[in-house]
């Protein structure tokens, strides 16, 4: 995983989401070369293995994979309202569990690149990175994440989603924080206890919200989350 290109992934992305994490993919799916180089790419990571690697390089891989695994599920069925027109509970497709990527002879569906691999890394912020292709979700970044940079960009989009008004209201006069859903989903990841996913989240939040996460009587609910798809054509 060292070793892998991520660069590929890094020109689509750049071509084809926008600074708020909107996937222009009316264009994307236009283009029969840009579909392509989506599925070689996919398929380049399919040629790694999963023996060794250092933690950074497969924070990333895995980071990118699911991303760009998620598009192309979207691109397969665009157009689409919502990701969850595709992930039936009972029988029919489930992109999050019937969208396989291969990676050194195994299948990997979605929820097992989400489940049993990126969150026992012990790096919770990838919350803040794997995106399932819904407004709800942290931003898509507009670039690859590397191996070099995987640290800061998980950073950097952890304040970007903290900074959005869809996922954190801070109430100072109700003493109260509206957080995303994710916050209530994966919460055990961020800490055993409420207080001490706020003192981890703390650094990532705007001063209103810091504050009021040093408050020990602070209330804290979670947001409706909204999984209508991130699609730029939505915007215009």
């Amino acid at each position: 995983m060292n070793d892998v290109d991520h660069s590929p992934f890094d020109r689509l992305l750049r071509k084809h989401v926008d600074r708020d994490g909107y996937v222009d993919y009316t264009a994307w799916k236009a283009s029969s070369a840009d579909r392509a180089a989506l599925r070689e790419y996919l398929n380049s990571l399919s040629r790694a293995s999963t023996r060794g690697g250092t933690t950074d390089a497969r924070l990333a891989f895995w980071i990118n994979a699911y991303n760009a695994v998620t598009i192309e599920g979207i691109l397969q069925e665009y157009p689409t309202s919502s990701i969850r027109n595709h992930t039936a509970k009972l029988f029919g497709y489930n992109i999050w569990d019937d969208l396989p990527l291969f990676v050194g002879g195994q299948q990997f569906s979605l929820n097992q690149i989400e489940h049993e691999i990126l969150r026992k890394m012990n790096e919770p912020r990838i919350h803040f990175a794997i995106v399932c292709a819904s407004v709800g979700c942290p931003r898509l970044l507009s670039e690859a994440y590397t191996i070099e940079r995987v640290r800061d960009q998980l950073a950097i989009n952890a304040r970007d989603f903290f900074s959005r008004p869809q996922n954190l209201k801070a109430d100072t006069r109700n003493r109260r924080l509206h957080m995303s859903s994710i916050l209530s989903w994966f919460g055990e990841d961020f800490g055993s206890s409420q207080s001490a996913r706020l003192k981890y989240l703390t650094p990532y939040l705007p001063t209103a919200a810091q504050k009021l996460a040093a408050d020990p009587g602070v209330d804290v609910s979670f947001l409706e989350y909204d999984w209508s798809l991130n699609d730029q054509a939505k915007k215009r």
